[in-house]
């Protein structure tokens, strides 16, 4: 089999595809022959050492593909059967992998695995944003930062579907129509705009009762500014960089905001929350309310220039990258 490792952190260059033989799967492990791997924004935070790692390391949360082979105490999946699962041990960037059946699902009759393998991290991170840490009401306005990206794109018709009104920011004119197409109301330009100001305009002054940010750094202060009253910033990403340190007098006191920090695994880490998860998130794609366009795919051997798309901000919608 062949993967991609890195044996210390760095730029996209740290990136190394190996040759490597599979062992056996483990009693509660099975064998997948891969067939699409996610690609994910989070991927360059194990690349770079922002999220630190234990070296060396394989690098990758979600994918999907067939079982070839089973362990001696698997009892609910099969040889062929269709998977797709996201989340430790990271090592999905390559051709076959052993993987903990806690963490599998199977991939429903008509569902692409191309296109499941782009779910699993992005599609269980908007149910647990939409569902779980602020679950929305219909009817209610909700600002998503960067609204033409991978989960973005998920987002905005997610939201749609249970009856939101959705507005987004982008950071490129280019990207205002991406997220028009994918069910946002409102899109502004906020390195054109004051997107705090904007937000306040159109909700009349009272601003939103949430706010999801997977920006971080540059978009916080403009968040906290247009929550309405008793609102919550969920912050659960850094594409611009860390959270600096919260002042929480000045920032969550006057308008007496809650502030998380969610993650997956806080939301998915028994193998009931992820069978209620993924059966939500699958039936948005049978019945079409959440429909999934991939942007682009790449060969294995190509992780190093998608790491420079990923961090150039190239990439426009949900990526795979295929097993060589």
């Amino acid at each position: 089999m062949k993967a991609v490792e890195i044996n210390k952190t760095g730029g996209p260059e740290v990136l190394e595809l190996k040759d490597i033989t599979l062992d056996k799967p483990g009693t509660d492990q099975v064998t997948i022959e891969q067939k699409a791997i996610g690609l994910n924004y989070i991927d360059t935070y194990h690349r770079s050492g922002l999220y630190p790692l234990k070296m060396p390391s394989g690098l990758g949360l979600e994918g999907a593909g067939v079982i070839t082979e089973v362990g001696e105490n698997v009892k609910d999946f099969k040889v062929g059967d269709k998977i797709s699962y996201a989340g430790i041990p990271l090592g999905s960037y390559s051709t076959h992998r052993n993987y903990p059946t806690k963490n599998l699902v199977k991939v429903p009759g008509g569902i692409d695995l191309e296109v499941a393998a782009t779910l699993m991290t992005k599609g269980l991170t908007t149910f647990y944003l939409l569902h779980k840490t602020f679950p929305v009401n219909s009817g209610q306005t909700i600002l998503y930062h960067a609204a033409a990206g991978g989960v973005g794109q998920i987002f905005g018709q997610w939201a749609k579907s249970l009856g939101c009104t959705v507005i987004g920011t982008v950071g490129s004119d280019e990207k205002i129509n991406i997220a028009k197409k994918n069910g946002y109301d409102h899109v502004i330009n906020y390195n054109k705009e004051d997107f705090a100001k904007k937000v306040l305009e159109i909700t009349d002054g009272k601003g939103v009762p949430v706010v999801y940010d997977g920006v971080g750094k540059d978009t916080l202060n403009g968040s906290i500014e247009c929550l309405a009253i008793r609102g919550m910033m969920v912050s659960f990403g850094n594409a611009s960089g860390p959270l600096s340190d919260i002042n929480v007098p000045k920032m969550l006191q006057p308008k007496g905001l809650y502030l998380v920090r969610p993650a997956m695994q806080q939301y998915l880490s028994t193998k009931e929350e992820l069978d209620e998860a993924s059966k939500v998130m699958f039936e948005k794609i049978s019945s079409g309310k959440v429909k999934i366009k991939i942007f682009k795919k790449y060969n294995l051997d190509e992780a190093v220039q998608a790491h420079q798309d990923l961090e150039g901000r190239k990439i426009l919608g949900p990526a795979v990258i295929i097993p060589n």
